[in-house]
């Protein structure tokens, strides 16, 4: 926190004692270098500042960011105009100057600070649960492009029919996306969303991907095994290392994400033992032979996702 006034630094440093900040005395911007590198030491050293001009106030707010700070800052008057339009977050009151108001990403419309946290949190849920969500549908894009062009070049028989792709990304995407997009998160934000993302997705669609091929070229090299057999197996295999996908994404646990989590394995065991559903998703139970060979390669697909995982929170915690 860095207080900076136009007015003296004697009447600013009381005003800081008053709402509690340890400001014994301010510092007299007149006496400010210019230059950036020593001016970020008093900035580093100091929190009241007086006597600052507009143009001190953005110089104050561009030497903070060249020295590695993400600078929030508040203002009303026009003299805060330049620093506000610079900062990373300018923020101003209701009652600022239109200029001001301009300039500033936030208005307060009803000038209360208390305001900040709640808007700090809101965009911190948005942007880290959009983050975590786009996993889900990154890999699901990655796994669909490989197995479009892996059976199309081989001229097989596409793994799954239209139904039920459908029932696998509802339980493993759209529907516990739509609750992990709605949680409280509090993890603040870290540039790179994009690469993040991709760097764990694209992988685990590779992953998932080789489980249902697997599962495909046993069929084939067998022969004796129905089509539809053939696809419930590749089913299988997909909903399996496409749910741990989601749990791993979903890290960490809570007792609200663990039942989301839970209820689409439910789901899975619903749309497999269930007649209805069976005739409507045009499953068929598999051989057991088949059926080990998907649950083989799911498990294949499962340890290898959460080898990934793992490197992945490992790689980015240390950065």
């Amino acid at each position: 926190m860095r207080i900076i006034s136009g007015d003296d630094p004697r009447t600013v440093a009381a005003v800081a004692r008053e709402v509690g900040l340890d400001a014994e005395y301010g510092y007299d911007a007149r006496e400010l270098p210019a230059h950036p590198d020593l001016m970020l030491e008093a900035l580093e050293d100091y929190v009241v500042f007086g006597r600052v001009t507009p143009k001190q106030k953005k110089d104050m707010v561009l030497a903070l960011q060249r020295g590695g700070h993400t600078v929030a800052m508040t203002g009303d008057g026009v003299n805060d105009a330049l620093a506000l339009k610079e900062a990373d977050i300018g923020i101003a009151m209701d009652s600022a100057a239109a200029a001001t108001k301009a300039v500033s990403r936030i208005v307060l419309l009803d000038g209360r600070f208390d305001r900040l946290p709640g808007v700090v949190a809101e965009g911190r849920r948005v942007i880290a649960n959009i983050e975590r969500v786009s996993v889900l549908f990154l890999s699901k894009t990655a796994y669909a492009i490989i197995l479009s062009a892996t059976f199309g070049a081989l001229l097989w028989d596409f793994p799954f029919l239209p139904r039920q792709l459908s029932a696998t990304d509802g339980r493993t995407i759209g529907i516990p996306a739509f609750f992990l997009a709605l949680m409280p998160n509090n993890r603040r934000y870290a540039p790179g969303f994009l690469k993040r993302s991709l760097s764990f997705a694209v992988p685990c669609g590779f992953v998932v991907a080789a489980a249902v091929f697997a599962v495909n070229v046993y069929a084939t090299a067998v022969g004796a095994h129905t089509l539809s057999a053939t696809r419930t197996a590749s089913v299988v295999a997909l909903s399996l290392a496409g749910l741990w996908i989601l749990a791993a994404s979903s890290r960490p646990l809570n007792p609200i994400r663990a039942c989301i989590i839970g209820a689409m394995y439910l789901g899975l065991v619903l749309v497999l033992s269930v007649p209805l559903l069976q005739d409507f998703f045009g499953l068929e139970w598999p051989p057991n032979d088949l059926l080990l060979t998907a649950l083989g390669s799911a498990r294949g697909g499962i340890l290898a996702i959460e080898a990934l995982h793992r490197f992945h929170s490992r790689s980015y915690a240390r950065k």
